[in-house]
């Protein structure tokens, strides 16, 4: 017999059976380890207002991923500026901040070791490989004469692909929903792909594009934004192909271009164009990826929304 306030006296008592792992379980919260390196953001462009917010938003998903993490933000055309700093000014105050913090504790006479290893992990703000852009930013880390680690950019990735759908969608120029229940009357039958960075650029491009053409149903052909003609030539390509309705979709974060680039593209192409992936949570998520395979940290695997 039990009473009201539990078993009688000697009878087992039933145990909540352990939890269970699996797809639907919570993932465990994960720390930056103590002492971590710096996630430096790489941005590329003309710093501004719109771009740092951008940036701080990248930043600020990837801490939301992984807290404690020393996320900052380097401009490679920043200066020695506190409003847009240029990448190896932010790396040269991350090794003087780690010293000073080393020098502190040992004054204290706490028991630590000399720092080692990189004082940062640079992850450059690229959807995919732009030689120029990336030579400029080796030798922004190799002139700031710090120990950083530089990452590879953030594609091609199957969650590029799925921003891409979310701002073609916002654009209204994609169906929401990967199953086609509802139909939208100003989507797309073609995607033109607009990349930067050259023939690396649009290959990497053409990967995404596959998912992305997955997941549309409909056909999507990479092209170089910084060439002349390449977009326009792309896009009656697509029509000629029998595609009736385009769209251009841009394989690009932002700052990397002038935005009057792909206002003229989508002319000369005679489209409409979605926004660019911006501050989308794939790319901060992507932006921790790297800096966590370079450490060696298992991050809780994320769903991929809209599935």
């Amino acid at each position: 017999m039990s009473s009201p306030t539990g078993p009688a006296s000697g009878l087992p008592v039933r145990m909540p059976p352990p939890r269970r792992s699996g797809r639907h379980r919570r993932p465990e919260p994960v720390a930056a380890p103590e002492g971590a390196p710096a996630l430096v953001l790489a941005v590329p462009g003309t710093p501004g207002t719109d771009t740092r917010s951008l940036a701080e938003e990248v930043v600020s998903i990837a801490r939301s991923e992984l807290p404690g993490l020393d996320g900052r933000i380097g401009y490679l055309d920043g200066g020695d500026d506190t409003e847009f700093p240029g990448l190896a000014t932010v790396l040269t105050r991350t090794v003087e901040e780690r010293t000073a913090r080393y020098e502190q504790a040992k004054a204290a006479g706490a028991e630590v070791t000399e720092p080692e290893g990189p004082a940062a992990v640079v992850v450059p703000l690229l959807a995919g490989p732009h030689p120029v852009l990336l030579d400029r930013i080796r030798q922004e880390v190799a002139a700031s004469g710090t120990p950083a680690e530089l990452t590879d950019v953030l594609g091609p990735h199957p969650l590029l692909a799925e921003a891409l759908h979310v701002r073609l969608s916002e654009a209204g120029l994609a169906r929401a929903d990967r199953a086609r229940l509802f139909t939208v009357a100003t989507a797309a039958d073609g995607i033109v792909l607009a990349s930067v960075g050259g023939a690396d650029a649009v290959q990497a491009a053409g990967i995404t594009g596959m998912l992305l053409a997955a997941r549309l149903a409909v056909p999507v052909m990479a092209a170089p934004l910084d060439e002349e003609g390449a977009i326009a030539a792309t896009a009656e390509e697509l029509r000629a192909a029998g595609a009736g309705q385009l769209a251009l979709a841009p394989y690009l974060i932002g700052p990397e271009i002038d935005s009057a680039q792909l206002e003229t593209a989508a002319k000369e192409a005679g489209c409409s164009a979605a926004e660019p992936l911006a501050a989308y949570p794939a790319v901060g998520r992507l932006a921790l990826s790297q800096y966590a395979a370079v450490l060696g940290i298992k991050l809780p695997e994320q769903g991929t929304p809209g599935r």
